[in-house]
C-alpha cells in the first residue's frame, strides 16, 4: 500500500519474525518437557530441580575457562567416604574432573566439585562470605577430596552459584591438609607455569565472568560498606589496573603485577603486597589516561583488593570474548548507573537489531548523541570484530594470540577517529570510557556535553566536539534518545535551533486536512525526543543513516503534533525500516511500561529534497516489523519456543575452546542441545537483509 507521501509500505515481516520452526527440522522434532534440561556433561535430557541449574553453568565453564574436556567429567560420581576414621560411607561429587584421557576412576581423580541450589535473589545486595563462615559447608568437600583412595584429587571447589570456594590438598606423612584458594589452576594438559604470577590466564566465559564481576561489587558494598555507586567506582578503578597491566606485560614483556600468589589472599602480609602493586599500577593509569585526575584513589582495603585481585587476576580480560566482557560490563553498569532523566538502557538485543540493520563499516563515523554507558558503541565494535573473524574464516573460534593483537590494534584505532558517544550525565560518559577501554584498551571520544545543545551549550566537552564532530559529518547515528513528558525541553536557547525544523506549532488545514506549520506561533516546551529526531538527521551527512528508539506515540499519535514530525521526518529522509518492540523489551531492563520501535532513516541530498517538493519522488517499499518476543518475559524469565503440545523446543549450538597442549594451540569443540530462546529481533535483522536484495536502499548511496 501507498501513502499519500509515497512511501510503499509492507506487512508481510510479522509471520515470519514470530519465531516458528520448518516442520521436519531437528528443533521440531526433539523437546523438552517444562522441568527437562539437556545436561551439558552427558548431553541427555535431566529433571531441572535443586543445584542442577548451578551444576550446568559449572559444567560449562570448566570447559569455556579451564579447559577441562566434558569426557574427563562425569557427574553425581561415588566416593567412598571415612567417618571417624572407622565407618564408611558413599558420598557423591557433583562434578568429578579426571585426568586428560584417563579411566574414570578413583585413583585418576583430580578435581572435585559440590554444587548446591542457588539461594532465592532479592533486592538487597548479597554479602560475600568468608571462608571462616562457610567451614561447615567445606566440610564435605574436604570428606570428598581428602580420601586415601584418591590420592591425586589435588583440587576442590565448593559453590552455590553465588558463594565459590576452593581448596588444595596437600598430603604429607602426617596426613592431608587443605589450602584455601582464591581459584584453581587450568587443566593440566593446558597448564603452563604455577598458579601466580606466571600463570597461564584463561579466557572468560559470560555467565561466570558476570558473576565474578558481581561477586566483587557485592564484597566491596557489603563488606566495606560503601554505597552501590561508590562500590562500582572503586570496582572500575582496579579493573582499569587489571585491563593496563594485561596491556603492558604483552606490549613490553614484562611480567604481570595484576596476581596473588596462593596464599597471599589469606594472610595479613600478602592482602598489604597485593594492594600495594594494584595501587603502584593505578597510579599509571592516572598518568596516561586523563579520564583521572588526583581525585580518584583506590580507598578499598587491603582484604577486599587482595578478593578482587584474587577472582580477576587468573582471567585474560584482553583475550575474553567481546561479548561476555560486554554482558559483564552491562550487568553492574545497569544496576548502579540508572538516571532520573528518561535514561533507560537499551536491551542489548534492540541493540544488537540496531546495529545489524544499520551495518557499521570499518571506514564510517558511527555516533551516540546519548550514548548512555555505551551499548550501542560497544554492540558497534562487537559487530566489526566478527565481520573481520568472517573475513578471515574464523568465525565463532576463539582469537590466536596474533589474531588477538592484531583485532585489538584494529578496534583501537577504530575508537580513536570514528566512534563517538556523548551524554549529558558525566557519570554515564566516565562510564561509557570506561567501557570501552575494558574492551579495545584506550578509552576513546566520550564527550560531556549536551547533544540539543550543540555547538553551543555550557558543558566542557562541546569544545573539542566542535572540532571532532560538526554537524553533517557523520556516516552513522544510533541512539536511544531520553523521553518522556516530564522531562520536557523549556530552554528557549536550544528550542530556536529547531524553530524551522519540529519545533513548531502544527495544526491542521480545515481545508486540505493536511497538517502544516502555524505562521507566527512558537513553542514554549519539547519533550526531547521529538528535539533529538532532527538533531540526528543535521548530525548525519546527506546518504547518512539513523537509527533511534521512539516511543510509538511519534510514529503513530494522530495529533497535529506527531503528524507534524513524521511530515518532517518524511520531508528530510528516506524510512528505510520500523520495528516495533514489545512492551516486555524495556519493563525489565528499565522498569519502564512503554511501547517502542526502532526507526531506521536515511538523510535525503538536497537534490533529493527538490525532487519531492516537485513531486518527482519515485515510491519506494519500507521494511515493516512487529516484534512479538524478545526472548523473556516482564520479569525477565527467559521465554522459549515450544511445539504445538506445550513442550520446549531444543537447538544445537557449538561450543569452542582455544586450549593449548604441549606449547601448541589446538581448539576443542562440543554440540549441545539448548533450549531454544524465543526471540524475534534475530529473524527481523535476517529479513532485514533477504529484503535489501531484492530492494535496494532508496537514495544515493554514501
Amino acid at each position: 500500500m501507498t501513502d499519500e507521501n509515497g512511501v510503499d509500505t509492507l506487512f508481510d515481516i510479522e509471520d515470519d519474525a514470530a519465531g516458528e520452526t520448518e516442520p521436519g527440522s531437528t528443533a521440531d522434532v526433539e523437546a523438552l518437557a517444562e522441568d527437562e534440561i539437556i545436561d551439558y556433561i552427558t548431553d541427555r535430557r535431566i529433571k531441572d530441580r535443586g543445584n542442577e541449574g548451578v551444576r550446568q553453568r559449572i559444567a560449562r565453564a570448566l570447559f569455556l575457562e579451564y579447559g577441562v574436556s566434558v569426557d574427563d567429567m562425569e557427574r553425581d560420581f561415588p566416593i567412598p567416604v571415612s567417618i571417624d576414621g572407622r565407618r564408611r560411607s558413599t558420598k557423591k561429587a557433583d562434578i568429578a574432573v579426571f585426568a586428560p584421557g584417563s579411566e574414570h576412576t578413583l585413583a585418576n581423580l583430580q578435581r572435585v566439585v559440590v554444587c548446591k541450589p542457588e539461594p532465592k535473589s532479592g533486592r538487597a545486595v548479597t554479602k560475600i562470605r568468608t571462608f571462616e563462615q562457610a567451614g561447615k559447608d567445606l566440610d564435605e568437600l574436604k570428606d570428598l577430596l581428602g580420601q586415601a583412595q584418591t590420592p591425586n584429587a589435588q583440587y576442590g571447589m565448593w559453590t552455590n552459584g553465588l558463594d565459590f570456594f576452593f581448596l588444595h590438598r596437600e598430603s604429607s606423612t602426617f596426613g592431608v591438609e587443605f589450602d584455601d584458594r582464591a581459584d584453581w589452576p587450568v587443566s593440566h594438559d593446558s597448564l603452563s607455569g604455577t598458579l601466580g604470577s606466571a600463570a597461564r590466564l584463561r579466557r572468560g566465559e559470560a555467565a561466570m565472568l558476570k558473576t565474578a564481576f558481581r561477586r566483587c561489587h557485592n564484597y566491596v558494598h557489603g563488606n566495606e560498606g560503601l554505597p552501590k555507586d561508590a562500590a562500582f567506582w572503586q570496582f572500575l578503578y582496579v579493573i582499569f589496573a587489571k585491563v593496563y597491566d594485561e596491556r603492558e606485560s604483552r606490549r613490553l614483556g614484562v611480567p604481570r603485577r595484576f596476581y596473588a600468589l596462593p596464599k597471599e589472599p589469606f594472610d595479613k602480609e600478602g592482602r598489604e603486597e597485593i594492594a600495594k602493586r594494584v595501587k603502584e599500577l593505578f597510579t599509571e593509569v592516572k598518568k596516561q589516561y586523563p579520564l583521572f585526575s588526583e581525585r580518584d584513589q583506590i580507598t578499598m582495603s587491603p582484604r577486599a583488593l587482595a578478593f578482587i585481585v584474587g577472582e580477576l587476576a587468573s582471567y585474560d580480560l584482553a583475550g575474553t570474548d567481546i561479548d561476555a566482557k560486554g554482558i559483564a560490563y552491562q550487568e553492574l553498569v545497569g544496576t548502579n548507573l540508572r538516571g532520573d532523566r528518561g535514561q533507560y538502557f537499551t536491551p542489548q538485543g534492540a541493540v544488537d537489531l540496531m546495529v545489524e540493520i544499520l551495518d557499521p563499516r570499518e571506514n564510517d563515523v558511527v555516533l551516540d548523541p546519548a550514548c548512555g554507558t555505551g551499548g550501542f558503541l560497544r554492540a558497534t565494535l562487537r559487530h566489526l570484530l566478527k565481520k573481520w573473524q568472517a573475513e578471515e574464516g574464523t568465525a565463532g573460534l576463539p582469537d590466536t594470540e596474533e589474531q588477538l593483537e592484531t583485532h585489538q590494534e584494529r578496534l583501537a584505532a577504530y575508537v580513536e577517529d570514528h566512534l563517538f558517544g556523548a551524554d549529558f550525565d558525566p557519570f554515564l560518559v566516565r562510564a561509557t570510557s570506561m567501557s570501552i577501554m575494558l574492551l579495545t584498551g584506550v578509552t576513546g571520544n566520550a564527550f560531556w556535553m549536551d547533544s540539543l545543545a550543540f555547538p553551543g551549550g555550557h558543558l566542557e566537552d562541546r569544545f573539542v566536539a566542535r572540532d571532532r564532530l560538526p554537524l553533517g559529518q557523520v556516516d552513522i547515528l544510533m541512539t536511544n534518545p531520553p523521553f518522556g513528558t516530564d522531562i520536557k525541553i523549556e530552554d528557549q536557547e536550544i528550542l530556536e535551533h529547531y524553530r524551522d525544523g519540529v519545533a513548531q506549532p502544527w495544526s491542521r488545514n480545515k481545508e486540505t486536512g493536511v497538517v502544516e506549520a502555524t505562521p507566527g506561533s512558537r513553542v514554549s516546551a519539547m519533550s526531547p525526543e521529538q528535539l533529538f529526531i532532527q538533531r540526528a538527521v543535521e548530525w548525519v551527512k546527506p546518504g547518512g543513516k539513523i537509527g533511534i528508539v521512539l516511543p510509538n506515540g511519534i510514529l503513530s499519535n494522530p495529533g497535529p503534533s506527531d503528524e507534524g514530525i513524521r511530515r518532517w521526518i518524511l520531508d528530510n529522509c528516506w524510512v528505510l525500516a520500523s520495528v516495533e518492540l514489545p512492551v516486555e523489551t524495556f519493563v525489565h531492563e528499565a522498569n519502564v511500561n512503554i511501547l517502542t520501535s526502532l526507526l531506521f532513516l536515511k538523510r535525503k541530498t538536497r537534490e533529493e529534497r527538490m525532487a519531492a517538493d516537485l513531486g518527482q519522488q519515485v515510491d519506494y517499499p519500507v521494511f515493516m516489523a512487529v516484534a512479538e518476543k524478545v526472548g523473556f518475559d516482564r520479569r525477565g524469565n527467559p521465554v522459549y519456543k515450544r511445539r504445538p503440545d506445550g513442550e520446549v523446543i531444543l537447538e544445537p549450538k557449538e561450543y569452542v575452546e582455544n586450549i593449548r597442549r604441549n606449547g601448541v594451540a589446538t581448539i576443542r569443540r562440543i554440540s549441545r542441545r539448548e533450549k531454544a530462546i524465543d526471540n524475534d529481533l534475530p529473524v527481523i535483522a535476517q529479513r532485514y537483509r533477504e529484503f535489501r536484495e531484492v530492494h535496494p536502499e532508496p537514495g544515493a548511496p554514501r
